[in-house]
């Protein structure tokens, strides 16, 4: 059985990702794996092996016709196809159809929201909803996006742009810092006049009990002016006052459901 001639500057390839760029007057193309290239330029994705389906500089990827060593030394002054690959894969114009551009930056928008989410919680000290006293749900903080005409932008990843949308969501989203409750004993020589220099960094008094063992306090505080009373108390009472923490946060219960 006579064997098939194929040319050596012809590479057939399937279920590809091209990634195309304009460069000294010629069109260089290279071949991707689906999905490989955002991870790629956002920094997932490290192992060049696992973007690239072959480590060669295409004139055009469907018709498995490879450059010519002249016109890339021409065109990017090197002739390592893998170092250009990568400027390509940098720099490149990723060639997709309209649905799957559609499908990407949907998804993307997605998980800009749950990232948005996630900072708002844990980054920004638990920053809730100052109505509810629970975290926003990803469907309102997408919303939110909408409304604020939030354009996704698809060489960046899901935390950068979240980052970047947070201070533009301020106005819709208000955030408040959830707070601490705290239960404080201050002894009866040092309550009336100590108790005003607590008051001055409580955002709330819940209940006072007064009686003859001192001044038993129950307030809200942000998490910020913890080590300013715990010192105050300390430094007033020589040790005689406690402080005692009931809560890490306070907000409503069920707060911890992000979707």
């Amino acid at each position: 059985m006579s064997k098939i001639f194929t040319p050596t500057n012809q590479i057939r390839l399937t279920n590809v990702a091209v990634v195309r760029i304009k460069k000294g007057g010629k069109r260089f193309e290279i071949a991707c794996y689906k999905n490989k290239v955002l991870s790629w330029r956002s920094k997932v994705e490290k192992d060049i092996d696992e973007v690239l389906q072959t480590h060669t500089v295409f004139e055009n990827v469907s018709k498995g016709k490879a450059a010519k060593k002249e016109d890339l030394i021409k065109a990017f002054g090197k002739e390592d196809q893998t170092e250009i690959c990568k400027e390509i894969l940098t720099h490149g114009e990723l060639q997709v159809s309209d649905r799957e551009r559609s499908s990407q930056l949907e998804s993307l928008f997605k998980d800009i929201a749950n990232t948005v989410a996630v900072i708002i919680v844990n980054v920004l000290d638990k920053c809730v909803n100052p109505e509810t006293k629970r975290p926003y749900p990803v469907s309102m903080i997408e919303k939110a996006m909408k409304d604020v005409h939030f354009s996704v932008k698809p060489n960046r990843n899901a935390k950068q742009q979240a980052l970047e949308v947070i201070p533009m969501l301020k106005e819709t989203l208000p955030l408040e810092r959830a707070q601490m409750r705290l239960k404080l004993h201050l002894p009866p020589k040092e309550a009336k006049k100590l108790k005003e220099k607590v008051v001055s960094f409580t955002a709330k008094v819940e209940t006072e009990d007064w009686s003859t063992d001192g001044l038993t306090m129950i307030c809200l505080i942000d998490p910020g002016q913890y080590r300013s009373v715990d010192d105050l108390i300390r430094a007033e009472t020589k040790g005689q006052g406690t402080m005692e923490l009931l809560s890490l946060k306070e907000v409503a219960e069920g707060d911890e459901a992000l979707n």
